[in-house]
């Protein structure tokens, strides 16, 4: 019978020879394993560099703009009066402020109806705004007249006011009762005397300024004008002294009557306002700069340092690209910035400075004298920084590409608006269905606006027209304005946009010829000149600059052509941290290179081992075949030496007896 399991027929362990063979030979598998898992933990480390590098780099790309360092805060000494705030155009300087009065928004109420169900009637509502004034109404030319059509389904109470809010119409509509009956009271959305109301009707009872039907609603309080809604609220001004000075505005928020303040009114008074740097805001930032760094210097340390006490490395020590991330930075941080135009040049002339366990140190005391001198800018050490020597010429942006200096600007062309200019005085009586319509196109978009009917002052027809212009949705939705002036009663439009693409074209309508005769059309220019004696491109009021000034964008907002001072750029050191660490971490970038390497040695380990695993099993199979072939040679011997002693115990025995 053959043997079918190595070891029976001869009594030899082949499994467990085979199995401490295969022990010996499996040894490469181990160091493997060891390479990989030394591997995994570099890719790891690697992992935790990169978020170190990527928080650092959210932390420095936060200070890479001037306003960051550059805010100011406003102190108000009794904020009941009001409140205000500030920002980094604001100068510091000291206000007397008085509130006289408030600005509030004109009131209109009807007479009374004995239910919201109760019908007014149908037809259509126009409501204008302007200002009333010894008699007569002056269009607001920045707000454009609404209609609003009230269907006989939509004739009650409920219903007008309904129609009313639903229309968007720059006014707002409710009901109250006062105990005797309902009231509509309307309402304008916006403050100020060039927001009172002007409500005409085209009433469907044939009667548009009786007391019935829809006309029960119309207000004109010009001279002989009908009045069947009654005023409420007056509309009002803000007005209030700055420093002697009187200013009325239309609204309690005002903006534009000191540089960079935000003033919020809230009640009538005399109180002080204090404009100052806000140096605990720039400290903070500052502050937050040291950290971050800190904070990657730290996991830097931590992966690469040599505990020489235990003789024990961390993960990386000695790592080439950990080495190369660390003199990068150091390297920066080690480079003046020459150009910055802030009076300052490296970190340490404002309290920053390296120890020598590699972290940053903030010398406060240094800082703040730094903040509190007038001739340094804190900014240009950290954001990009461009610092016109011209108060009309202004930095805009800066490219990866712009490189440190001063470059001289010059200007040979100034940007200009597109404009349409009358041939004639216009007519100043429109007429409905008649001379109504005009057809206009402004920085290449077209718009049909249909003027309100009646005889105008030419001031009062610019006005008319600018609101109608500026109302028409198909330029509002595209940011499109005007503004349009008069001149001995010759009309001109002019487009809020400089540059090539500023245009202004009558092209049509019954009142182009009444209100331009033959207009000329004049496109707007883009600015033109050099930026470091490098001819640089326009685009509206912006240059940019080409080769060492690349773009550098300036925009000039207004004076003469020739010389126009210089510009002194710089790259600060969180908008450069921000760019070097930007190109550490992309695609390919030094940190990305080298993951890249691990893993391709980590795939090759792969390799191996499976080249190893075919081999072993090649040498396992050379060995059972061995060790089985030993085992059927000692089996077949044991059977001979088996049959031999039984053949020799078979034999006579010799030197026997005779019988």
């Amino acid at each position: 019978m053959a043997i079918s399991s190595p070891g029976i027929g001869s009594g030899l362990d082949v499994n467990g020879l085979v199995s401490q063979l295969m022990a010996l030979e499996q040894r490469p598998f181990t160091l493997l394993a060891t390479k990989e898992a030394k591997y995994q933990a570099q890719l790891s480390a690697y992992g935790s560099l990169k978020g170190a590098l990527s928080s650092f780099q959210s932390a420095v790309a936060a200070l890479a703009t001037p306003a960051r360092f550059t805010a100011v805060k406003a102190n108000v000494a009794d904020g009941t009066v009001f409140s205000a705030s500030a920002d980094a155009t604001a100068s510091a300087s000291n206000y007397s402020i008085e509130v006289q009065t408030l600005a509030q928004a004109q009131k209109l109420k009807s007479d009374t109806f004995a239910a919201t169900s109760t019908s007014i009637g149908s037809g259509t509502l126009t409501i204008q705004f302007g200002t009333y004034s010894g008699g007569s109404f002056t269009l607001n030319p920045e707000k454009s007249a609404k209609t609003i059509t009230i269907a006989s389904g939509q004739a009650s109470l409920a219903g007008v006011r309904d129609v009313i809010n639903a229309a968007d119409a720059g006014v707002s509509a409710s009901i109250i009762n006062d105990g005797s009956g309902y009231r509509l009271v309307v309402a304008s959305k916006d403050a100020g005397l060039a927001n009172a109301l002007k409500i005409s009707v085209a009433d469907d009872d044939a009667n548009d300024t009786d007391n019935a039907g829809l006309s029960q609603l119309v207000y004109d309080d010009t001279t002989g004008g009908a009045k069947n809604l009654a005023e409420t609220v007056e509309a009002k001004n803000a007005t209030l002294v700055i420093d002697g000075i009187t200013v009325s505005k239309p609204t309690n928020t005002i903006s534009d009557a000191i540089d960079g303040v935000t003033l919020n009114l809230l009640k009538a008074g005399t109180t002080s306002l204090a404009v100052a740097r806000d140096t605990a805001g720039t400290k903070a930032a500052v502050e937050s700069f040291v950290k971050a760094y800190n904070d990657l210097n730290k996991t830097l340390t931590d992966l690469s340092k040599y505990d020489a006490a235990n003789k024990q490395a961390s993960i990386l020590t000695g790592d080439a690209t950990v080495r190369s991330v660390q003199s990068q930075l150091r390297g920066l941080f080690n480079t003046a910035l020459s150009s910055a135009g802030g009076g300052l040049t490296t970190l340490a002339d404002i309290g920053v400075t390296f120890q020598t366990d590699g972290t940053l140190k903030l010398d406060a005391s240094k800082l703040t004298a730094a903040l509190s001198d007038s001739a340094k800018d804190v900014s240009t050490l950290f954001a990009a920084v461009g610092k016109p020597t011209d108060s009309l010429v202004s930095f805009v942006s800066s490219t990866a590409d712009t490189k440190n200096g001063s470059y001289a600007v010059n200007v040979t062309q100034l940007a200009t608006q597109g404009k349409a200019v009358g041939g004639a005085a216009a007519a100043l009586t429109i007429v409905a269905d008649s001379n109504d319509t005009l057809n206009i196109t402004v920085d290449g978009v077209s718009a049909s606006l249909i003027l309100a009917a009646g005889t105008y002052t030419a001031a009062g027809l610019a006005a008319e027209l600018q609101s109608k212009i500026n109302g028409a949705s198909a330029l509002s939705s595209a940011d499109i304005g005007v503004s349009v002036s008069e001149s001995a009663g010759v009309l001109t439009v002019t487009s809020s946009r400089y540059g090539s693409a500023s245009t202004v074209s009558i092209s049509g309508g019954t009142a182009a010829a009444d209100l331009f005769g033959t207009a000329a059309e004049t496109a707007g220019v883009d600015v033109a000149g050099s930026i470091g004696g490098v001819a640089a491109t326009g685009s509206g009021q912006a240059l940019t600059g080409a080769g060492d000034a690349s773009g550098l964008k300036v925009s000039i907002t207004g004076g003469a052509t020739g010389d126009r001072g210089t510009i002194g750029f710089a790259h600060g050191y969180a908008d450069l941290l921000d760019k070097l660490v930007g190109r550490m971490l992309e695609n390919d970038g030094l940190v990305d290179g080298r993951v890249d390497g691990i893993n391709a040695s980590i795939k090759e380990l792969g390799s191996r081992r499976e080249a190893l695993a075919s081999r072993l099993e090649m040498i396992e199979k050379r060995y059972r075949a061995q060790f089985t072939a030993l085992d059927a040679m000692i089996a077949s011997m044991t059977q001979t030496s088996t049959y031999l002693q039984q053949q020799l115990a078979n034999l006579p025995k010799a030197g026997g007896s005779n019988t």
